[in-house]
């Protein structure tokens, strides 16, 4: 008597499952065929790079305010600078390791000429004294960056031309996500500092 009951609840669980899954893809129908809809796009970029480009300037925004952390990669927990680019891009499925000099290693790199930067590139700074990467940001467009700042306390956004902090000082690279690469010339980082 008993594993007959287990059998038909266990069984009434299933169908409400199936049909709660049904639910989910019928209304997810008319987001995904809006998604499909012909998206403009910058020269040289697909249309798929263009949006998620996009999505990635999107969602490093939202994280503006958020406060710093050290060690943190998390909205509740608080961003350090690779935290955010960390976590920002595994939200595209974009996995990137923890530290801003490991990410720079795992992106291609890109020449620094500003005109050939775009939105979801990593731009990579380094200390005035050192060759080695201490920074890492998400590059948003028009000579912006959104990183995870602990000199303000909290995730901002700010032009290119002025430093991050006030003993990071030497912009030294691009690291471009191999996901979002396309057609533009690409060439090593720097190998010291410029003065």
């Amino acid at each position: 008597m008993h594993d007959d009951r287990v059998r038909r609840i266990s069984f009434r669980q299933s169908r409400r499952r199936t049909a709660m899954f049904v639910a989910l893809i019928c209304a997810a129908a008319p987001a995904v065929a809006a998604a499909q809809a012909p998206i403009p796009v910058l020269a040289g970029m697909s249309a798929s790079a263009s949006s998620l480009r996009d999505s990635i300037v999107a969602l490093a925004r939202a994280q503006i305010g958020t406060r710093y952390r050290h060690g943190g990669a998390t909205p509740k927990r608080g961003f350090d600078c690779s935290g955010l680019v960390q976590y920002v891009m595994a939200r595209f499925e974009l996995v990137l390791p923890r530290t801003a000099r490991a990410q720079a290693a795992a992106g291609l790199a890109v020449d620094r000429d500003t005109a050939l930067l775009r939105p979801g590139d990593l731009l990579t700074f380094a200390s005035a004294d050192k060759a080695a990467i201490s920074h890492i940001g998400i590059y948003v467009g028009d000579g912006h960056f959104v990183h995870a700042s602990s000199v303000a306390g909290h995730v901002i956004e700010s032009p290119l031309n002025r430093a991050p902090a006030p003993k990071i000082k030497i912009w030294r690279g691009v690291a471009r996500v191999p996901m979002l690469a396309d057609a533009v010339p690409t060439i090593g980082f720097l190998a010291t500092p410029e003065r």
